[in-house]
């Protein structure tokens, strides 16, 4: 039961995911979270994390990720299958379409009204994840890490995968001895 809830969980997360990876995430949060719990919102938080620091494209590793804990080596093919497989046949077909249409204003207007849904959608997402940071390390310690992240990628236009190792090894190195103490 759990492969065939992979292939559907990642098919729905990432067919109705329009605009890549940020477009399907809180899709997937749903799914592995909410609807399946296989994962905790800290443990999603920390997949995506890790998933944002490696390179290549989010959805594949999360699905890779998930698939495996969930099911091993055939969770990960199958979990990764209802990943790129819809997503390559759509492409394939819609760029078809695109190409003898993309002149077309009712196109042009499709892809402009779309990117509210998708911002709307990571701003519920990140409301997701900074309450399941508040419950962990607490208001002061998401606040400030939020901050640092922000100067630095804003201010000092570190790239946001050094951002994300910072956070990991402040995460592993100074918060444990904090809530120790």
């Amino acid at each position: 039961m759990d492969w065939i809830n992979l292939i559907i969980g990642f098919f729905i997360a990432n067919v109705l995911g329009y605009g890549g990876g940020p477009a399907s995430i809180p899709l997937m949060y749903r799914e592995i979270v909410t609807n399946h719990e296989w994962t905790t919102p800290t443990e999603f938080s920390n997949i995506l994390a890790l998933g944002n620091a490696l390179p290549g494209p989010i959805a594949t590793k999360i699905a890779a990720f998930v698939g495996y804990d969930v099911a091993g080596w055939g969770g990960t093919l199958l979990a990764l299958a209802a990943t790129v497989v819809p997503s390559a046949v759509a492409l394939i077909l819609l760029l078809k379409v695109l190409q003898k249409h993309r002149q077309s204003p009712v196109v042009k207007g499709m892809t402009l009204l779309v990117q509210p849904v998708i911002a709307i959608m990571m701003l519920l997402l990140t409301w997701q994840m900074a309450e399941s940071s508040v419950e962990s390390i607490g208001l002061i310690q998401s606040l400030i890490i939020a901050a640092v992240a922000f100067w630095a990628m804003q201010f000092r236009k570190i790239h946001p995968a050094i951002v994300i190792v910072a956070a990991f090894i402040y995460g592993g190195l100074v918060i444990p001895h904090l809530n120790v103490v």
